[in-house]
């Protein structure tokens, strides 16, 4: 059993993955629960440095943290489980976080502002307006319908032949109002066409795999 939980350390924190040396922050930690809800679910690891040193759990006082993070400070609340590991004579905590069915799942702030938060690679980012409006539709149940005009088709001429593209990017491109922009880039999300990828001061829009399938199966071209 050891071993088993010292080779998912030996991975790093990733996507699905996060260490934690201590819970002291309610606000902090739930921006990792919501984050790992609105993704593709993952675990905390309690009592685990950064650099994946086991310092082990210090108290019971982590979980009573984990819990009223996910009761308090997330909107809506985050289901979890607990599971303990021993290593090197150390206890460590796992919570595991189920990819959520309710989302946007939001973190409230240092200012009392409910944010949400996705998960890319090993970081936590605020979710972009066009995810937040992707979420609303998608609870709502509505119905994705695009019309492939001239600023269509130039956003999907322009990703072929380039990694990514800014929402400012597309506006230029397209000579499109803010607005419309963001409602074309709703729908390309929508439909799968697209993906959003997060950096530290911009999103970047790009093709999703299979998306050749996807043009096909909406005879876009």
């Amino acid at each position: 059993m050891p071993d088993i939980i010292k080779h998912r350390i030996a991975e790093g924190e990733h996507q699905r993955l996060e260490f934690k040396f201590e819970v002291s922050d309610f606000r902090k930690i739930a921006r990792t629960l919501v984050a790992f809800s609105n993704t593709n679910g993952g675990s905390l690891l309690i009592g685990v440095k950064d650099n994946g040193a086991i310092a082990g759990v210090r108290s019971e006082e982590e979980y009573f943290m984990i819990d009223g993070a996910a009761r308090i400070y997330c909107k809506p609340e985050v289901a979890f489980k607990v599971r303990e590991w021993q290593a090197d004579g150390k206890k460590i905590l796992e919570i595991i976080i189920e990819e959520g069915k309710s989302k946007p799942y939001m973190a409230r702030d240092e200012l009392d502002r409910w944010v949400a938060y996705v998960r890319q690679g090993d970081q936590n980012f605020k979710a972009s307006k066009i995810m937040l409006k992707v979420w609303e539709r998608r609870s709502a149940g509505t119905t994705t319908t695009i019309r492939f005009r001239q600023a269509e088709r130039e956003l999907l001429s322009y990703l072929e032949n380039n990694n990514n593209v800014t929402i400012s990017k597309f506006r230029r491109i397209a000579g499109l109002s803010l607005p419309e922009a963001e409602e074309t880039l709703v729908g390309f999300s929508m439909l799968g066409l697209i993906t959003m990828e997060y950096t530290s001061n911009a999103v970047m829009f790009r093709l999703a795999e299979g998306y050749i399938e996807i043009i096909r199966q909406y005879k876009i071209k």
